[in-house]
């Protein structure tokens, strides 16, 4: 027999089973890690995710549904934002699970890397002290609305797209480390590969923007050059 007790823990518990519903998909957890870096509307998450416009709509509809992510309306286009920077946090903190648990996780991420020079792990607070120090230029290689949503102080945006013809913009005599949006991101692997083609001494910085501030380190926000 059901008794109260009993009936409220396994209320509660299908209450918590709504976030492991709406995030037990891999295209929407590549949405959630998309508006981390910055709101957005469902056009662009669409384009970001390589996803068809309606296809993201039901997905960020689960999100939504989930109480995750929140909508807002101006004029024609919906812009998506996160429900609250907890939510962040949780995908961050199932990332790093994953990687802890889950094998697949790093064989899958030695394969990509494999050959590929100047992806080696960069010591965070060290690449700072550099950066104050003038002798390194840090490079944000995601779209100019992330970077705005917060970014390493002192980093220099330059989105991928752009990267080729602004080459002359970087400094030759020293070194170039590129960041983007974290681990599951190719961006600035693809940045770093630019850049030693050009002949420049380049590396990735693996972690995102949200791993350098749960480290401590600090955030700018807005335009900073």
């Amino acid at each position: 027999m059901s008794s109260p007790n009993r009936k409220y823990r396994t209320s509660i518990y299908e209450q918590h089973s709504r976030i492991g519903k709406a995030i037990s998909n891999s295209s929407r957890l590549e949405l959630l890690d998309l508006l981390c870096q910055a709101p957005r509307t469902v056009e662009a998450l669409a384009r970001e995710a390589n996803l068809g416009v309606a296809n993201t709509s039901q997905h960020l509809k689960a999100l939504r549904a989930a109480r995750l992510i929140e909508a807002e309306k101006a004029g024609l286009f919906v812009t998506y934002r996160l429900a609250d920077e907890a939510v962040c946090k949780f995908l961050r903190s199932l990332r790093l699970l994953a990687e802890k648990r889950l094998t697949e996780v790093g064989e899958i991420t030695r394969n990509f890397l494999q050959g590929r020079e100047g992806m080696e792990p960069i010591d965070r607070k060290a690449l700072l002290a550099r950066v104050r120090r003038g002798d390194v230029t840090v490079l944000d290689v995601r779209p100019g609305e992330e970077y705005k949503a917060g970014h390493i102080p002192g980093a220099l945006s330059i989105p991928l797209e752009e990267l080729e013809r602004r080459l002359s913009d970087l400094p030759r005599d020293r070194d170039v480390v590129a960041y983007c949006r974290g681990p599951c991101c190719v961006l600035a692997v693809e940045a770093v590969e630019m850049l030693r083609a050009g002949g420049f001494s380049a590396f990735r910085l693996e972690g995102s923007v949200q791993d350098w501030q749960a480290e401590g380190l600090p955030v700018a926000v807005g335009e900073e050059r």
